[in-house]
């Protein structure tokens, strides 16, 4: 037991940075188009290229600023606009809890530093790396988070560039490839307990509230709603183990 804590307590160093890329890699591929495209809506939207870029490395998450782009393009008070990219992103406050225990190691620098690179697929890998028994240490983290992030904003700003050559980027349905990705993240957990239900509740009062609440409301009533169902099954299943 003494040598796992050792283990874990261990500096990774050069090798886990490099472990950690290879991990950032293949989701840096996956990214590509949701970066693409969110730099050529943006210039649609009356940004500049500059601007395009800035959005992208400053609030980092993908859904958000599309939702962001909808909205600076309408009379809607700023306030607002922060409230519902708020609301949209209020799943990473779920992450960050879950994520957290994993860091514990981790100094408090590190943790504000590294928890500002922690979208969806940056959450799933260090979920999977803890259930394959491996430490979620920082060089391991940054090593993974790193491509992901300078490609994304890149992406912005090639997006951004060149997406004046496209007539029409809608027409493209590239933005489909966006509930896709989450559904593979989401995939990725179907072997835990209670995760069909778990999925099905989120997923109806996600499109309940949607039509009733509205966007992008309902990503936060599903998420919840989903919380809710687990919290109350938990001790029913760790009496019954």
């Amino acid at each position: 037991m003494s040598t796992v804590i050792d283990d874990r307590a261990a500096p990774s160093g050069g090798s886990e940075f490099l472990a950690g890329m290879r991990r950032g890699i293949p989701i840096m591929l996956a990214s590509a188009p949701f970066g693409l495209l969110f730099g050529a809506l943006a210039v649609d939207n009356g940004f500049t290229v500059g601007e395009a870029v800035l959005m992208s490395a400053t609030i980092y998450a993908g859904a958000s600023q599309m939702v962001g782009l909808e909205l600076f393009g309408q009379k809607v008070a700023p306030w607002l606009i922060v409230f519902s990219i708020f609301a949209v992103n209020f799943r990473h406050v779920l992450y960050s809890a879950a994520v957290g225990p994993l860091a514990t190691r981790w100094t408090t620098l590190q943790q504000a530093f590294g928890f500002f690179f922690l979208v969806d697929p940056q959450y799933a890998e260090a979920e999977r790396r803890n259930e394959q028994g491996k430490p979620v240490g920082f060089a391991w983290y940054m090593g993974m988070a790193t491509p992901i992030y300078i490609c994304w904003v890149a992406e912005a700003g090639i997006g951004a560039a060149f997406g004046g050559m496209i007539p029409d980027t809608y027409a493209l349905g590239v933005d489909f490839l966006l509930p896709i990705y989450f559904l593979g993240l989401v995939m990725e957990f179907r072997s835990r307990p209670m995760w069909l239900p778990v999925v099905l509740v989120s997923a109806i009062a996600s499109i309940a509230a949607y039509y009733t609440i509205g966007s992008p409301w309902h990503v936060s009533v599903g998420a919840l709603a989903g919380i809710v169902l687990a919290a109350i099954f938990a001790p029913v299943r760790e009496r019954a183990e």
